[in-house]
């Protein structure tokens, strides 16, 4: 886990800008971003709607390219990205007719295993993502975090070192979202990958994360780097201890003093 990491970072991203066309003008979504995630470690990402956490993501999974800047991948800034990441997106993006086996191993069978190859890896796993028994069952016919479940399971079957998650839970009613935070952690510990996340929860980034990324309205800065030192394992028990409210605390803060400057910059009209 995070006491095991490598010297050199899995993913880093240095001073990381883009621009895009927007009624004939350019403007800036993000600004010289530097993000680290190590080996094995859980790194969450939060800042105002619009500051380009989405747009982070795909410049790391090679979806798109920044203006200026470098990504590196353990320590090289040449080698592919596109395919070699995984990538879960806020929509579980279920295809209707297949059933929950077949979609789990539909990544597999776009990398080239036959699907016979791709369903036996795919049972061999049904139990640790809490699919057992529903195998033959097709999207319409599940809940919410389960649909959820089966699109972590087809992100995770392709064995990439590097998961990013785009607001996997964001849809989600409370009871359930704390129940998929739970386990995604346990998911993590076992399989002990590198996980980036963009979340617009605080709690959730905190009891995630090894240590979280708080980004500027737009065009998206790093504000403040948060490590979390609270102990693993952690559970929903963890956000009730004093350690864990004054890190909300201090989040919240950061979080407020944006969204008020956000407000004011509407206000005022667009930045010359």
């Amino acid at each position: 886990m995070s006491q095991q990491r490598a010297a050199v970072p899995r993913i880093k991203l240095a001073a990381i800008s883009r621009t895009f066309d927007v009624g004939g003008r350019r403007e800036a979504v993000l600004e010289s971003v530097d993000i680290t995630a190590m080996a094995g470690e859980f790194v969450s990402i939060i800042g105002p709607s619009g500051c380009g956490k989405s747009t982070l993501l795909n410049i790391i999974a090679g979806l798109d390219d920044a203006d200026t800047g470098i990504v590196q991948m353990e320590g090289d800034a040449s080698r592919r990205r596109l395919g070699r990441i995984g990538y879960m997106q806020q929509k579980d993006l279920l295809l209707p007719w297949r059933s929950v086996l077949d979609n789990t191993v539909l990544g597999l069978e776009l990398h080239g295993r036959s699907r016979r190859q791709a369903r036996q890896r795919a049972l061999e796993l049904v139990e640790t993502f809490g699919l057992k028994g529903f195998e033959k069952l097709y999207p319409i016919a599940l809940s919410g975090g389960m649909r959820q479940r089966v699109a972590f399971m087809r992100t995770m079957l392709l064995d990439q070192d590097v998961i990013l998650l785009d607001e996997p839970f964001g849809a989600l009613d409370a009871l359930t979202r704390g129940q998929m935070q739970e386990w995604l952690l346990q998911l993590w510990e076992a399989l002990n990958q590198t996980i980036i996340l963009i979340t617009h929860d605080v709690d959730e980034a905190i009891l995630l994360s090894d240590r979280v990324y708080v980004l500027t309205a737009r065009p998206g800065r790093v504000k403040m780097v948060l490590d979390v030192e609270l102990p693993r394992p952690r559970n929903y028990h963890s956000a009730t201890t004093r350690e864990f409210t004054e890190l909300k605390a201090t989040l919240l803060a950061t979080l407020h003093e944006e969204s008020s400057r956000q407000s004011w910059r509407q206000w005022d009209g667009p930045v010359q």
